[in-house]
This record gives structure tokens, sequence and C-alpha cells, in this order.
């Protein structure tokens, strides 16, 4: 638990600082600091982004921020999405799993590093293409165990015509939504595979990292966000860039 604690505290505040993007740390937290298997750590990582996704976004949902015809429109695909990821990573190695997260890693670095990335211009959209979004986010999401925000934030703004607050409340709905169906089905590959899930971990990194999220959140208007998004990029680098030197060699 101690091991966990400073992990847990820097999701936390990520998310409340950023609004997305914390969670994508969760995976290797618990794979090369706690020390979990690949399959257990990705289905914990579900079970975690619920659980604080679920604890931010309750004040939006009563501030009324949340935009529920997105939810359905993109959330019902990236359920669907998610569930599927989760399946298919029954058949996937541990090694490539883990290689795809770290190319997620590095996609994840670039939005947070690309200048003016939060500056992200609305169009008009058909529904069908809001949906695809969503289910190929919960495609990444069931299959590498990350919520998906840094993803969801800018296709909501983009695809779904939503204005940046409205779009991070909405999308901490989504990532609850998929990351509770992805975990479900985690359970059954888990079971499969004769592992079993650390519920203790999961509740002290849950609760430590909705605190940190609340730190965070105070925070975040005194904090320069660009500075924020350029530091959390360079990490992001750093963590894919380990990875990869992980599972590649296991890869080969």
């Amino acid at each position: 638990m101690v091991l966990v604690l400073p992990g847990a505290l820097l999701v936390g505040l990520s998310l409340g600082l950023l609004g997305s993007g914390g969670s994508i740390l969760t995976v290797p937290i618990l794979v090369y600091l706690v020390g979990q298997d690949e399959k257990v750590a990705i289905a914990s990582s579900l079970a975690i982004v619920a659980l604080i996704s679920i604890a931010g976004s309750l004040q939006f949902v009563r501030e009324r921020r949340v935009q529920w015809r997105t939810v359905v429109v993109f959330g019902i695909p990236g359920i669907v999405g998610t569930y599927m990821g989760a399946a298919l990573s029954a058949y996937a190695p541990v090694g490539l799993q883990m290689l795809i997260f770290a190319l997620v890693l590095l996609v994840a670095s670039w939005f947070m590093l690309k200048p003016g990335s939060s500056e992200v211009c609305q169009r008009k959209t058909k529904i069908y293409e809001v949906g695809a979004e969503g289910f190929v986010v919960g495609l990444i999401t069931g299959f590498v165990g990350v919520g998906g925000g840094f993803l969801i934030v800018p296709a909501l703004i983009l695809l779904g015509g939503l204005a940046m607050q409205q779009a991070v409340a909405t999308s901490l709905v989504i990532i609850a939504l998929k990351s509770i169906a992805g975990f479900a089905k985690y359970l059954e590959v888990i079971q499969a595979a004769n592992l079993s899930i650390d519920w203790g971990v999961i509740g002290f990194f849950a609760t430590a990292g909705i605190l940190g999220s609340l730190v965070g959140s105070y925070f975040a208007c005194r904090i320069s966000q660009g500075k924020l998004k350029t530091g959390f990029g360079a990490l992001l680098v750093m963590v894919a860039l380990f990875v990869l030197s992980q599972s590649v060699p296991e890869l080969v």
C-alpha cells in the first residue's frame, strides 16, 4: 500500500488538473510498481477508473453540465466496444497488450504536447460518426484498460459540438459506464486464467485517486494548463519508452 499511495495520488492529481489522462498511468503503476499480473492490472485499472470517474462526475451531474444525449450516442457504442475489447484481450499475448498500451501512451502524449491541443474547432457532424468514434475508443478502453479521456474530450468537442466544460463532464460519465462494462467482462477473463482481483488495492487506489482529484481540481484554475499538459506529456513519453523496453523483448 505504501507503494500504491504516491501513484494513486499522481493519477488523481492529473485527473483533477487536466480532466483526463491520469488513468493512463494506472496500468504501469500496478504492473511495474505494485507487481501485479498484466491482465489483473488492466482489470483493476478499469474498476479504479470507474470509481474515480463516478466520484468526479457527481458534481457535474448536480450542476447539470452533463449532455445526456451525447452520453447515449457516444456511450452505448463505447460500452459495446469496451466489452468486445475486454473479450479480445483473453486471446492476446500479454506482451502485445502492453505494446499496444505503450502506443496509446505515445498517442496521448502527442495530444498533450501538440501546440494548441486545447483548442479544438467544432463542426457539424452526423450521429453515426459520433457513435463510431465511441466504439473505437471503447475497444481501446477494453483492450488495454485506459479510460480514454484524452481521446473522448476532443471527440466530444469536434464531433459532438460540446463546449469544453460540457465535454469534460460528459466524458466522465461515459468513461465510468465503459469502464464498468469492461471490468464486468474482465472478471470472466481473470477467472478463466485462474487469477484473482486484489480488491484491497482497488479500494485503496480509488480512494487515494479521488482525494488526489479533489486536490487537483482545486489547483486546476491556479496553474497554467499549457505547462501542465507539457509536463504530463513528457511524463507519458518516458513511461511509454519504459513499457516498450519491457514488452518488446517479451514479444521477441
